[in-house]
């Protein structure tokens, strides 16, 4: 059984918040750089780009970053996909969907490191949903979903999966 948490208008009102927030604490956006995790993470950093350029008028650069080569928890090699964007002394904000474990954000971190060192590295995620196994959490969040350990997280966007909401099974 799916139970809806999020309906688009949602996500929109909380992606439009998080554009502010970020426009807010980083008083300049010369330096700013947005990288979003493969693949909703894409699809998130794609539209605060698009929101903030609205916004502040300014279009922050946005590179994509594929985690694969940096998880902890493969034991085949996966090869390096080029970061498109320049990261080194850059304030990164790294964007995805969901914020569980923290695994995908470490191994977010290594590639990026990998690529040039930030200044600084943020995290925007739509949804943190506890349960942390490292010390992360996000600066801006769109929705704190309490859940228990055998419940998931389903983040669907119109432009991945055809239709937009946040669910939990």
């Amino acid at each position: 059984m799916m139970k809806e948490i999020m309906d688009s208008m949602a996500i929109t009102r909380s992606l439009t918040r998080l554009s502010h927030e970020i426009i807010e604490r980083n008083k300049s956006l010369d330096d700013v750089v947005l990288v979003g995790i493969k693949t909703r993470g894409v699809t998130l950093a794609l539209r605060i780009q698009e929101m903030i350029a609205l916004i502040a008028g300014e279009e922050l650069p946005l590179g994509i970053l594929n985690i694969r080569p940096w998880r902890d928890d493969l034991l085949e090699e996966v090869k390096i996909e080029p970061l498109d964007v320049d990261v080194k002394n850059k304030r990164v904000i790294l964007v995805d969907d969901v914020l569980y474990t923290g695994r995908t954000i470490r191994a977010a971190m290594d590639g990026l490191v990998y690529f040039g060192r930030p200044k600084q590295i943020q995290l925007a995620v739509l949804v943190d949903r506890g349960h942390k196994e490292f010390p992360i959490k996000g600066d801006y969040v769109g929705k704190n979903i309490p859940t228990a350990k055998e419940e998931e997280v389903l983040v669907q966007l119109k432009e991945v999966d055809l239709n937009e909401g946040v669910f939990i099974r």
